[in-house]
């Protein structure tokens, strides 16, 4: 019941402040791209804040693949 929490949580913050500033495109969509991009121009301020709003999409990442893994571990009867 713990981990379903810690799921939800994560995604709640990850659409939330992962996603923040909305308009034009999402934060860290435009963050992706330009790293995609090459990065070219890219400051420490920008890296940052890449760190920032990817932050709560890796801590969802590594949540559900914890969960997966213990779900997968379980032995069927």
């Amino acid at each position: 019941m713990n981990s379903i929490l810690s799921v939800r949580m994560a995604l709640i913050v990850s659409l939330t402040l992962g996603l923040a500033p909305f308009r034009p495109e999402p934060h860290i969509w435009g963050k992706l791209r330009w790293i995609a991009g090459g990065a070219v121009g890219m400051q420490a301020v920008d890296w940052c804040d890449f760190v920032l709003h990817g932050t709560p999409w890796a801590v969802l990442v590594f949540l559900l693949l914890k969960q997966w893994r213990l779900k997968s571990k379980k032995p069927s009867l």
